[in-house]
């Protein structure tokens, strides 16, 4: 007789334990000014036309920071920069800027830019024209006061400048050149200057809702793919501190926080651009 074994109960599994997402990394926050630096912002506030309080987003916010702000991007006014200077920075090493930008619609326009600036070292003879201003830039972790030479043209000019057809210098008015002339390194005329650029940029004008400023929001978006996000709004020296405090509520209340790498716009087109002469140039020899 053949005995049948029963079947043995199957073995109960024990339960999959839950996957944790990995967490997202979050950017370094930037450091705080301190109290030296907090009272020569006021120091310089002082002799200055305006303060713009500034900050650049990380990159992982950019998407939230626009939809958070309720910024509506066809606002956004497409433009061109254009920096000059010499192929290894000479006039950035010498805090001199030289910017020309073209804007939709065909107008454009100039500037010459000394920074850093003591105001007091200023000739006030320059402080009473209406094309020249002071103003302190104030950014999570640093500030800088710079003096600017402003002018206009036309779109057309720039690119007649930009391509050859023009000299450089007849882009700038007289009063410019002049400017330029009193703080570029010694024997540094503006036809030994080459062209960095073109920096593609949006930039949009807003006013949120639920914050009683304008605010400016610029995306700089470089040939290599990679951008840069700053929003700022404008204020008198006087009430710096009162609109930096409420612009941070604001935009911590957007979940806007700054990152550690405040990268300035200027700083990384003329760094770019420079790395891609200095390219070209190596593959020129190469071949």
């Amino acid at each position: 007789m053949v005995t049948k074994t029963a079947p043995s109960a199957a073995k109960p599994t024990a339960p999959a334990r839950p996957v944790k997402p990995a967490p997202i990394a979050q950017p370094a926050l930037a450091r705080v000014l301190n109290a030296e630096e907090t009272l020569s912002i006021l120091r310089l506030g002082k002799a200055a036309n305006s303060i713009e309080l500034k900050l650049t987003v990380p990159l992982m916010g950019h998407r939230a920071t626009i939809k958070g702000i309720g910024l509506d991007p066809v606002e956004a006014q497409p433009r061109q920069a254009f920096f000059f200077d010499t192929p290894d920075l000479a006039l950035n090493r010498a805090g001199v800027v030289v910017r020309a930008r073209r804007i939709q619609g065909g107008d454009a326009d100039t500037v010459i830019k000394l920074r850093p600036v003591e105001p007091s070292t200023l000739d006030p003879e320059l402080r009473r024209s209406a094309a020249f201003k002071v103003e302190v830039d104030v950014m999570p972790g640093g500030f800088v006061c710079s003096a600017s030479f402003k002018g206009a043209c036309s779109g057309q000019e720039v690119l007649d400048a930009t391509s050859g057809a023009m000299p450089l210098r007849k882009l700038f008015s007289r009063e410019q050149r002049d400017f330029y002339d009193a703080h570029a390194p010694a024997g540094l005329t503006m036809d030994k200057l080459v062209v960095l650029g073109p920096t593609f940029l949006l930039r949009a004008r807003h006013q949120p809702k639920d914050f009683d400023r304008r605010i400016t929001v610029e995306m700089w978006l470089y040939p290599d793919g990679s951008r840069i996000l700053e929003i700022s709004t404008k204020c008198l020296p006087d009430e710096a501190f009162q609109v930096g405090t409420e612009f941070r509520v604001y935009l911590a209340s957007k979940g806007i926080v700054p990152g550690a790498d405040q990268s300035a716009k200027t700083k990384t087109s003329l760094e770019f651009f420079s790395a891609q002469l200095q390219q070209e140039k190596q593959e020129a020899t190469a071949g």
